[in-house]
């Protein structure tokens, strides 16, 4: 079994390189930079009210139990 030849990666060498390459992006992204955030605008189709208590929505609140929330 020892005289086997390491071709494959162990799971320690894996590791350690994997450790190494994200400090090595966690540099790369700190040495970019920070830039401004952007707001997001939604718009006024986005924003506007949907909502509607149509008959159906009156009719699942009823079925529902939600008629004994109301005071």
């Amino acid at each position: 079994m020892q005289d086997r030849q390491k071709t494959a990666l162990s799971r320690r060498g894996f590791l350690g390189v994997a450790g190494g390459m994200s400090a090595a992006t966690v540099a790369t992204v700190a040495a970019l930079g920070p830039e401004e955030a952007q707001a997001y605008n939604p718009g006024e189709e986005e924003a506007r009210a949907r909502y509607r208590e149509t008959d159906h929505v009156k009719a699942f609140y009823r079925v529902n139990g939600y008629e004994t929330l109301k005071k």
